[in-house]
């Protein structure tokens, strides 16, 4: 059994900051000191990396990514992008269902865990997709697997929008399990589409993205989801949160633990506003669509007073070309995951968040949330899932550094101040000094701890 200790880099976990060192047997935290190791200790480890200068957190657990396999695995898939999430300093991902076929079957979820199983240099699980008619499928999850169900409410491709009445009564009555959403409403949607092209025509450029999928379209259907779950008592989750007007449909009056309705704000939200469109352009089209400067002061706050209850990625990879033209034809989605801890450290030393509160929101609520087994904190008897990171690091991102198999990334020619040093998925090196270690396989998380 490898044992490593880890000594005097600055701890930031559960609200504290304080020099310590750790101590990792296998695949698991043994020990945790605050200031040196103890000689002994650290005389019997087969390896000692002396981390002074550094800072030590859990490793990121990201609830909501598309790593595109199988069937569009030209944009990336699970081996390319989960090196690029322990390159970021994310231990433990979650993969949404639309991808081809759609994972809406058992089957098709058993081919992603086997999959993930040959590939994954990071923990997985996978969303399982709700569509109108496979309730059978949903009664047959093992829920000590999957973090939760996956429904579209607005508009989504093939038979994952779900639509119809009583197929979300059945399932939010039923499926006894977590129900994320994406929560956008397409009657809304499209009337905000017939009345821009009615007035501009079809070509409509990207400042038209927030316009049609609008605040409205957003809290429609968000209110409508609290509402069916506050009456059927179901956990509801609501995705990417992007408005302000939403935030009026969450509580932070509960601890976590006992809350029923909660909400994720993802990092793009967090950074972008609808002024930056005019530079970035479809770099930043996403679905939900960046808001309003406003709307992002509003999720900045939400996330600090707990109003909001993590912070994700939503990464979801395309090829450049596919980002291409006009506001209706261009993709939606962009790639994040090596990029998210280091964007909110960046808005920390801004002094948006604390440090703390970055970790509380990117690794211990997630695993709260979503019940994971020993992941999300450094604690004794927990998975060695943790990150160092460089606070002096300062670096700008470039297609010669970026890992995803897209070759972009949004934050292009942005120079950061911090860097991800080392990343352990269960124990093991995954990423250090630049390097993605290949030989490295995360495991399957399991819930319900």
């Amino acid at each position: 059994m490898n044992n490593i200790v880890i000594q005097n880099p600055r701890f930031i976990n559960e609200g504290r900051s304080f020099i310590g060192s750790v101590l990792v047997e296998g695949d698991k935290i043994a020990a945790v000191f605050e200031g040196e190791v103890p000689g002994n200790v650290r005389a019997e480890a087969n390896l000692v990396i002396d981390a002074t200068g550094k800072w030590l957190m859990p490793g990121v657990i990201d609830d909501q990514v598309h790593f595109r396999d199988p069937g569009l695995t030209h944009k990336g898939d699970i081996g390319t992008e989960s090196r690029a999430a322990v390159a970021g300093g994310v231990t433990t991902f979650m993969d949404m269902p639309n991808t081809k076929p759609q994972t809406t079957t058992i089957a098709d979820l058993e081919w992603k865990f086997n999959r993930a199983a040959e590939v994954s240099r990071a923990n997985y699980s996978f969303f399982f997709g709700g569509t109108n008619d496979n309730m059978d499928e949903i009664r047959r999850l093992d829920r000590s697997r999957v973090p939760g169900l996956k429904l579209f409410l607005g508009s989504s491709t093939g038979n994952m929008l779900v639509d119809k009445k009583d197929s979300l009564e059945r399932i939010f009555g039923e499926a006894g399990m977590l129900i994320a959403i994406h929560a956008e409403k397409e009657e809304v949607i499209r009337r905000n589409i017939q009345y821009y092209t009615n007035l501009y025509g079809e070509d409509l450029d990207i400042s038209f993205h927030s316009k049609i999928r609008s605040e409205e379209a957003c809290y429609q259907c968000s209110a409508e989801a609290v509402e069916l779950a506050t009456r059927l008592d179901s956990r509801l989750h609501i995705l990417h949160l992007s408005t302000e007007k939403e935030l009026s449909l969450l509580s932070n009056h509960l601890p976590l633990s006992e809350k029923k309705i909660t909400g994720e704000v993802c990092v793009h939200h967090l950074w972008f506003h609808d002024g930056d469109y005019a530079r970035f352009g479809n770099r930043i089209k996403w679905n939900p669509a960046i808001k309003t400067i406003e709307d992002r002061a509003a999720l900045r706050e939400a996330v600090n007073n707990n109003t909001i209850d993590i912070v994700a990625t939503d990464h979801a990879p395309h090829l450049p070309e596919e980002k291409q033209g006009s506001c209706l034809k261009a993709a939606s989605g962009g790639p994040l995951i090596q990029h998210s801890l280091i964007t909110m450290l960046e808005l920390a030393m801004e002094g948006r968040f604390t440090y703390e509160k970055v970790v509380e929101k990117m690794a211990h609520m997630p695993a709260e949330l979503f019940r994971i087994d020993r992941r999300g904190y450094i604690r004794p008897g927990y998975y060695a899932d943790i990150v160092l990171i460089d606070p002096e690091r300062t670096w700008t991102v470039s297609k010669e550094n970026i890992l995803y198999k897209c070759g972009w990334s949004p934050f292009e020619g942005y120079t950061f101040h911090h860097g991800v040093w080392k990343t352990f998925v269960n124990g093991e090196l995954a990423y250090g000094d630049g390097e993605v270690n290949d030989a490295v396989r995360g495991r399957e998380v399991a819930f319900g701890g």
